[in-house]
Formats: structure tokens, C-alpha cells, sequence
């Protein structure tokens, strides 16, 4: 039987699975709440973008609010509850997915043949001795192992590179070796036998065919973003499209959700089981580019009615509102997105520009710009003491710029 829900429902259904419908709880989190998060979600992306804050940082503060970042990244790199690999990107998830990432670490994809064959031509026997090594004394950075194979050109200024790091990056994908972060965000790899108390993938049968650790990927999702389309839910983990018909049927079959009409969607969702309607939702929230509400931008679009992309890789002149947007979340509604940056030696938390959002879900009311530059603005003042930073400064860029900075005044 299909039921049929409102577009305001479904909106509120999401936001509720991804915790974002109420108020942050009060207290400030440990490892409890990152424990919450990382099962729940399945996948905290990681990039090195930090002209803000780290993209790993933001998901949490969204959801909980300020927290010690280096009590975060400590539990992450110490933590035998997580491990690093290619989930939503370059991802942290939690170690009960380990048997369901097996078969993408052995798939062969065309990176990790290209990559072997390139190493093996240019310099013949890296990948057995940089492998040889990490299990024998790791943990090591690329740097410590540069000297395996030194650098023939000088460093790059934005993708750089060695045939030291490719090898390491490529016995990481293959599942050879295990991969954590430590200080300042530098990556180190390790044995996985110390690391995950695993054989290599190679050599290790703990893991899953790839149609049930597809499957069970689809069910994290499912229950992480509470209703979506196959589509919706196939790019919480990047599974390939071609089955996701097939894993959704599975899950309605084994009650984990039924099929349900949305207002204004041309095709049925699942609605997970468990998933319900908090009726009203109440949290404000900037979100990064890299939290999972924003990643599938057509379910953005559909959901939200923002049409919204990345601006770091547009060259300047030709960017609309700017190198690094947030969008701020306000109720059941994205209503403004700012551009930020975090100027750690000025002590400021710049807006770079201010903007109302320009897309809103179909018969909603327009909020005034007063009451949403009051919301963002508080907002940002807790986004700033949680950075170190002792000043919110907006430039006047925008169309909510003025606005906002007299409501950053009266803070």
C-alpha cells in the first residue's frame, strides 16, 4: 500500500534522520556524540579544504554544536571504532562497514591498474618495498618514505605528488595497507594487521560478496537520510546505479521501508521504517558543502528547492556568491548561504558575502530578511567563539549583507 506525504513531511522526515530537526542538545560533545554520528551516518567525508574549518569538523558542529576539535581528531586517529577509506570520498566510517568496503579494495578498477602499471614501469619494484616497509615499522607519512624513490621534479603548488605517495595511495585503495590522520591533518599508513587486526585485502577473506555489502550499504543509507529516492540513497555511498531498483525492492521486502508518493516528486521514495515527522522542525544550522543534506544535489534541489554547487574550482570572476558557501538551514528551510572564512590571525570570522537563498521549496512563505539576518546571525557568533575567533565581520557583499551586519552589531 502506498501512502502519500506532503513535500513539508518529507522535508522534516530527512532532517529528523539526519539530526538536524531540533535544537542542538545541550552540553558540550565527546566521544559519545562522534561515536553518534559516525554510526548513525556511516561516512564523515574528509577534504583538505581549511580556509573555514576542516570539511570533517562541520558535520558535528551543525548537529551538536561547539567542541574540541583535537579531542574529535583524537578519537578518530585513536579510535579502534573507525577507519579510513573511499566511502562518500575520501571518508572516515565506522569499522562494522569494514567487511562491506572489501570489494573495493579488490574491484580492479581502472585508477588501480593504470597506478600499478604506471609504478611498475617507472620505477619497478616500489609497491613491494614501500609495502615491505609500512608492514614492518609503520605508522609512516609519505614524507618519511620519500627517500625509497626520491622526487625527479619539484613540488607541486596545489596537487602534489611522488611515486612514494602513488604507491602508498595505491596500496591504501587496494586495502595493502590501512590509513589514518595524525597531526595537522597528515595522512599515515599502517599494517593492517595493526591497524583493523586484519590481513590485507588481498590476502584476507573477511570481507563481503559485493552485492550484500552493496546491500548493506543501501540499508545504512536508508536509515542515515530517513526517505529518498534509489537514487537519493544510492549516493550516500556512491553505489553504482545500476542495482539500486533491486536493493530498494530488498529492502521493502525485508520491512525495512516502504514505498511512498511525495508531493511533487515524479518517482516513489522509500520511507525507512522507524523514520517519522517531528511536525515542526526548530534548529538553525549552517552546513558545509561536505554535509551529507547537501552532498546529492538533486535531492537538494527536489527537497529544498537550492540549486547549489561548489565554487572553489570556479575561477573568481566568474563566481555568483562566492569561494566557500555555507548554506544556513532555519527550521524546515535553507534561507540565506554565506560565503566564510576563518582569518585565524586577525581573530576574525570574515563573511565574505551574504545572500538570501534564492530557491525555496515549492508553496512555502518567504521569511523577512530581518528575522533570518537575527537567526544567521547569532548563528555565526557561535561559529566564531567555537573557531577562536573573537569577531564576526561582513563584508558588504550581498544581498543580505546589510542586514546582517546590523544584526552582527547589536551581538
Amino acid at each position: 500500500m502506498t501512502t502519500s506525504l506532503t513535500a513539508a513531511e518529507a522535508r522534516r522526515i530527512h532532517l529528523a534522520a539526519q539530526s538536524l530537526a531540533r535544537r542542538r542538545p545541550p552540553g558540550r560533545p565527546g566521544p559519545a556524540r562522534f561515536r553518534e554520528y559516525l554510526d548513525r551516518q556511516g561516512v564523515l567525508q574528509l577534504d583538505s579544504v581549511n580556509v573555514l574549518a576542516r570539511a570533517h569538523y562541520l558535520p558535528l558542529y551543525s548537529r551538536y554544536g561547539p567542541y574540541d576539535r583535537d579531542r574529535l581528531d583524537g578519537w578518530l586517529s585513536g579510535s579502534d571504532h573507525a577507519f579510513e577509506h573511499w566511502g562518500h570520498e575520501a571518508s572516515v566510517m565506522p569499522r562494522a562497514l569494514l567487511p562491506a568496503m572489501h570489494h573495493r579494495m579488490v574491484a580492479g578498477t581502472s585508477w588501480q591498474v593504470r597506478t600499478r602499471e604506471r609504478l611498475d614501469r617507472e620505477r619497478p619494484g616500489l609497491l613491494d618495498e614501500v609495502r615491505a616497509r609500512v608492514e614492518e615499522s609503520g605508522p609512516f607519512t609519505s614524507s618519511e618514505l620519500e627517500h625509497l624513490a626520491p622526487r625527479e621534479g619539484r613540488r607541486g603548488t596545489w596537487w602534489d605528488t611522488s611515486h612514494v605517495k602513488d604507491a602508498l595511495d595505491h596500496l591504501f585503495i587496494t586495502g595493502e595497507v590501512a590509513s589514518a590522520r595524525g597531526p595537522h591533518f597528515r595522512r599515515t599508513y599502517d599494517s593492517t594487521s595493526r591497524a583493523w587486526g586484519l590481513a590485507p585485502a588481498s590476502r584476507g577473506d573477511w570481507g563481503m560478496p559485493a552485492y550484500d555489502a552493496h546491500r548493506t550499504l543501501f540499508d545504512h543509507a536508508l536509515a542515515a537520510t530517513g526517505i529518498g529516492t534509489p537514487s537519493d540513497l544510492a549516493d550516500h555511498f556512491r553505489l553504482p546505479r545500476a542495482h539500486r531498483a533491486g536493493w530498494a525492492d530488498s529492502a521493502v521486502e525485508r520491512g525495512l521501508a516502504r514505498w511512498v508518493e511525495v508531493e511533487g516528486w515524479r518517482e516513489p521514495a522509500l520511507l525507512a521504517t522507524g523514520a517519522s515527522d517531528p511536525v515542526r522542525a526548530t534548529a538553525s544550522a549552517l552546513l558545509s558543502p561536505f554535509d551529507p543534506v547537501c552532498w546529492y544535489r538533486p535531492r537538494l534541489l527536489r527537497m529544498f528547492g537550492v540549486d547549489y554547487r561548489i565554487e572553489i574550482y570556479t575561477p573568481a570572476p566568474q563566481r555568483v556568491y562566492g569561494y566557500y558557501c555555507l548554506l544556513f538551514l532555519h527550521g524546515d528551510r535553507f534561507e540565506a548561504r554565506v560565503d566564510l572564512k576563518a582569518l585565524r590571525k586577525d581573530g576574525v570570522l570574515s563573511v565574505e558575502s551574504a545572500w538570501r537563498e534564492p530557491g525555496r521549496p515549492q508553496g512555502t512563505r518567504r521569511r523577512d530578511d530581518a528575522s533570518v539576518a537575527a537567526a544567521l546571525a547569532a548563528e555565526l557568533a557561535v561559529m566564531a567563539g567555537w573557531l577562536g575567533l573573537g569577531e564576526v565581520r561582513v563584508v558588504p557583499r550581498g544581498d543580505l549583507a546589510a542586514a546582517l551586519e546590523a544584526e552582527v552589531r547589536l551581538l
